[in-house]
């Protein structure tokens, strides 16, 4: 009986320890956002600021972390980072909500598009996939979130994005809520830490 490539191949995949290794190496191309296994920030960080909920906040969006499902363009964007508290040390558990305008400033009003909310895992991560939001009159580009611990209270506030022109003229803007943004493709990732009481 000869063995042809195709049977060395199918063997090679057949052994526990391939196919473990497989499955690592897709699970780590799937993977939901690249954040470092630990927050970078010292002993005693600041808190995250506040800022204002705006008129366009709705309660009871649905926990999911892609927001994309529902739209049919936009400059996809992955968001993620921690929440952590001030001596860095990571929150379970806490609950990161978000909302925000589609690729024309326009927010939903009456549905759930672009808004959604979930929580924070042993490490304190959290992660969103959506769109690099649009701007609309009086504002620049920015993307709004609720924060909070178990049994804590409320941070609301805003991220901004660098080098935006209208930053300077928003009376909201303040640069510890800037997001860090890389290009990467056709898509932006966007890091920022949450640090809260």
């Amino acid at each position: 009986m000869s063995v042809t490539r195709r049977d060395l191949v199918a063997g090679f995949f057949a052994t526990p320890a391939l196919t473990f290794l497989l499955a690592r190496h897709l699970s780590a191309q799937t993977s939901a956002f690249p954040v470092p296994l630990t927050p970078a920030c010292g002993d005693d960080h600041e808190i995250t600021p506040s800022s204002t909920e705006g008129p366009f906040y709705k309660p009871q969006s649905p926990l999911r972390s892609d927001l994309t499902s529902e739209l049919s363009g936009g400059v996809r964007l992955r968001i993620g980072g921690h929440v952590v508290d001030r001596s860095c040390r990571p929150i379970l558990d806490a609950v990161v909500e978000l909302w925000q305008a589609d690729g024309n400033g326009q927010y939903d009003n009456t549905g759930n598009r672009l808004r959604g909310y979930q929580r924070t895992d042993g490490g304190g991560h959290w992660s969103f996939t959506t769109i690099i939001p649009g701007l609309y009159t009086g504002r620049t580009r920015h993307i709004h979130f609720k924060v909070q611990r178990p049994g804590g209270r409320v941070l609301t506030t805003q991220l901004f994005f660098p080098g935006e022109p209208g930053n300077e003229r928003d009376y909201q803007f303040t640069p510890q809520l800037l997001l860090e943004i890389e290009k990467i493709a056709s898509e932006r990732l966007g890091r920022y830490d949450f640090v809260i009481a």
